[in-house]
């Protein structure tokens, strides 16, 4: 089914996205969203496509479990809450900010030997009572703090530097890289730097959405299933109360998804089934009822993604539209539209 040799790094060139969603208010297309779609069978062959699946492009925070992976391939001893955190685009709630703390102390380091830029919360409740409490942007508060407390307590567990964890030569960052080419079969593009200040390795959304189904369909006891399983069980840590993509994991029985800036929405199920979407002008709005027209079609049952068909639009605080996935992708919408 997958290759045991990377193939050729995707080309670099400007993406052929298609219109993936209309913004319908009053029964008129008042927008579009532009974007690319790719739904994986569970024996990994492309089952339906959008756009263009195949231009290199940047994951963002969609990589996470597979850097995880990487991370756990090179010996990192988490588990459970901690290692979903380790794969997290938190919050910034207190349950992040302690898990972080304690993925610190594992490796003997502190908060002052994170590298990643200060923030505040990512949640705007959260970051609003953080603004109330007189609290300034930390290293901890930020949303990838979890994922770079592991990337120290690797590199410490392995002998290697800290200071200088993010370089893209580092043991620890060829480590994850060749864990990118190993589960998307493909040679990363280009590397570039995160939000958050760590390396960010350019694949195809093909190639993420196969990364993803590896991840999800692994055997026990692999560092796939360790992180897919921690992920599936925590997905508030590896979240926060209230987002969308830990509704969706527990909505969908045996999902594992990530979502990540710039629109994009990868989740996979336990037999193999993928899906991958990159909204092309990185609206948040288009993202999950996209990405749920993808579930649809990859067989999942529709009654378990009907809230996730978008928030209505509104018109003096009444819903006159929505985002609707077009009709290519979604012949039956989950929900009426306006």
């Amino acid at each position: 089914m997958y290759s045991t040799s990377p193939a050729d790094a995707p080309l670099v060139r400007e993406p052929l996205h298609a219109p993936v969603a209309h913004l319908i208010r009053g029964g008129v297309v008042e927008g579009i969203h532009y974007g690319s779609v790719v739904v994986l069978g569970a024996d990994g062959d492309v089952e339906f496509q959008l756009g263009d699946i195949e231009a290199a492009f940047y994951p963002r925070s969609a990589l996470k479990p597979v850097q995880a992976v990487a991370m756990v391939r090179a010996g990192l001893p988490l588990d459970g809450d901690l290692l979903s955190l380790a794969a997290a685009s938190h919050s910034g709630e207190e349950r992040h900010l302690a898990g972080t703390r304690r993925i610190l102390v594992l490796a003997g380091l502190a908060e002052d030997d994170l590298r990643n830029v200060t923030d505040m919360p990512y949640d705007p409740a959260v970051r609003d009572n953080w603004v109330r409490a007189g609290r300034l942007p930390s290293r901890l508060a930020q949303n990838c703090s979890g994922k770079h407390a592991a990337m120290l307590c690797t590199a410490k567990l392995n002998g290697w530097s800290l200071d200088d964890y993010l370089d893209p030569a580092h043991p620890l960052q060829q480590t994850i890289a060749e864990s990118v080419e190993d589960l998307s079969g493909q040679r990363v593009a280009r590397v570039t730097v995160d939000g958050c200040g760590a390396p960010l390795f350019a694949v195809s959304l093909h190639g993420l959405a196969r990364a993803f189904a590896r991840v999800a369909s692994a055997a026990p006891g692999t560092p796939e299933a360790r992180v897919a399983d921690a992920m599936r069980e925590h997905a508030e840590m590896a979240s926060g109360a209230g987002r969308d993509v830990a509704a969706l994991m527990r909505a969908v029985p045996g999902l594992l998804a990530k979502d990540g800036f710039e629109g994009v929405q990868v989740a996979a199920l336990p037999d193999g089934r993928a899906v991958a979407v990159k909204i092309a002008d990185g609206a948040n709005r288009a993202r999950i009822p996209v990405a749920a027209a993808a579930l649809a079609r990859a067989g999942v049952d529709p009654e378990l993604l009907t809230e996730f068909a978008g928030e209505p639009l509104l018109g003096g605080g009444e819903p006159v539209g929505c985002v609707r996935p077009v009709r290519a992708l979604d012949p039956a919408p989950l929900t009426a539209c306006a």
